[in-house]
């Protein structure tokens, strides 16, 4: 398989190969098997409408609470245009470019499975979107996370039939213009695909993954981070002792304590006499909170590679057993909770973050107040550690559950629904504001580590130092850290990692 290309089929989806899509930008393709799949399933519900009276749920009936109302075949055809037209009722932000595009890769995997009753046209245009860079415009707000993302999944599925807007070659247009621009014609789509579209979890499992790939990145800068503001505040090694963590061996706390001491392996500072006994928690206790973050993180990958290889839409086909059968596959509990977590376990970086650049603009251990010459006159760090501090109380409030709530819809058919999708981007929000506060901390443990010379720190940590001082200057006077902070953002978002 050529390496430009990610196959699709019943092979499952590894987290790898997601960060692969997403830094390589490849292009997708569905297996023969995939293929043979599609084609099999909807021959079968051609075949059963044609040949039966019975109603099947979406498929020759009303939705939600027009279940009971039947459709005429000759009518089934105008259902499924109506439904896509009918749901696309977003709102808010426009949904982010990269999550668009993982959203039609998860839901061409969904199809892929062949119990869904879609034609592989459809599923080919949803391919030629992907690899032809087209995003059509999806808004953050409508849905409940429960009867699929239905609003979401509708504007995403809307130029399949011409309708709607997409971005193409870094313009927004008509779908109806990106058909003459690329020689396309709406599809015809046939019964039960409509549903099949808009029915799935593919908002919330993308944004999740989109979440987790970049809560993979922090959570690693996060221990580099706090190995160099450890230093940074003369702190005792003590702590990482692999003894203390042999008897309490939760995964997460072992590793971050053995990358703590692998960071600070031969720095000059940390095995300088005159240390504290004890060090303030935000410190002594790193592998603790963020060994249990990792832990947190893992067990959120687990249900997400679950969740982007399954079928999530409604009724589901399953023609070797002749068999249509309505559930609720579509419902995001599972993600929902899980994304209120992945919040939750992000937002305790931050907050141990903060803690960390307060004690280093304190004035102790022979740092000078704010980190800076001349205080007083000037104000050094003392404004970022506000900054920081904000954004650590947006996140406390943004990491109240949105799992916990529901809200009846459709005439109390749909009574019980996830809430997943707020889950969702609430979730980015903490993930982004996280990345925010580990470069403020970066920005001031560097500062702090200036003021110990001549002694040196590690050699990784001396690397990445002065990597970072070929962008952020060392602070000697007032200036505007506006500018320093953005700069050290783009550095935790850019630079490759130091192992």
């Amino acid at each position: 398989m050529n390496a430009q290309y990610l196959q699709l089929g019943k092979e499952t989806l590894s987290f790898q190969q997601i960060q692969t899509l997403l830094q390589k930008k490849q292009q997708i393709s569905v297996s023969e098997e995939a293929w043979k799949a599609i084609d099999h399933c909807r021959k079968y519900l051609d075949r059963k409408i044609e040949s039966n009276d019975q109603l099947f749920y979406g498929i020759n009936t009303g939705f939600g609470y027009l279940q009971n109302v039947k459709i005429n075949n000759d009518q089934i055809e105008e259902l499924q245009y109506n439904l896509l037209k009918s749901h696309a009722c977003g709102l808010g932000e426009e949904v982010p470019h990269e999550i668009v595009k993982l959203m039609l890769v998860f839901k061409i995997k969904s199809l892929s499975y062949g119990y869904s009753g879609v034609q592989t046209t459809t599923v080919q245009r949803l391919i030629d979107m992907h690899n032809h860079d087209v995003i059509p415009v999806v808004y953050t707000q409508g849905s409940l996370g429960a009867s699929g993302d239905l609003a979401p999944l509708s504007h995403l599925c809307l130029p399949l039939i011409g309708l709607g807007k997409v971005y193409y070659e870094g313009k927004c247009i008509p779908a109806q213009q990106l058909e003459k621009l690329l020689n396309w014609k709406p599809v015809s789509l046939k019964s039960k695909e409509g549903l099949a579209l808009i029915n799935g979890t593919q908002f919330m499992s993308a944004y999740g993954m989109y979440c987790l790939q970049k809560a993979h990145r922090l959570i690693q800068w996060a221990d580099l981070i706090a190995a160099i503001s450890l230093d940074a505040f003369f702190c005792n090694a003590q702590p990482f002792h692999p003894s203390i963590h042999r008897i309490r061996p939760h995964k997460g706390q072992v590793e971050t304590a053995q990358n703590i001491i692998n960071f600070l392996n031969g720095s000059e500072i940390v095995n300088a006499p005159g240390k504290a006994v004890q060090d303030p928690y935000s410190f002594r206790c790193i592998p603790q909170v963020h060994g249990a973050t990792k832990d947190t993180f893992n067990h959120i990958l687990e249900v997400f590679l679950q969740e982007i290889n399954a079928v999530t839409d409604n009724p589901n086909v399953f023609p070797d057993e002749d068999l249509i059968l309505s559930g609720g596959n579509f419902h995001g509990q599972p993600l929902a909770l899980n994304l209120d977590f992945l919040a939750i376990a992000m937002s305790e970086l931050s907050s141990i973050s903060e803690r960390r650049t307060y004690q280093l603009i304190s004035g102790q251990r022979d740092l000078p107040l704010f980190l800076v010459k001349n205080p007083g006159l000037n104000s050094g760090f003392m404004i970022p550690q506000y900054t920081a501090a904000g954004i650590v109380s947006e996140n406390k409030q943004l990491c109240t559950p949105a799992s916990v709530d529901s809200i009846s819809s459709s005439n109390n058919q749909e009574d019980h629904v996830s809430m997943g999708a707020n889950a969702a981007t609430k979730c980015l929000r903490v993930i982004n504001n996280v990345e925010k506060v580990l470069a403020i901390e970066l920005l001031t443990a560097v500062q702090a580590l200036d003021f110990r010379k001549p002694q040196k720190s590690s050699p990784i940590i001396e690397k990445v130092a002065s990597k970072f001082r070929q962008h952020v200057l060392f602070n000697e006077a007032d200036r505007v850290l506006h500018d320093d902070i953005i700069k050290s953002i783009n550095f935790i978002r850019l630079e490759q990692l130091e192992r």
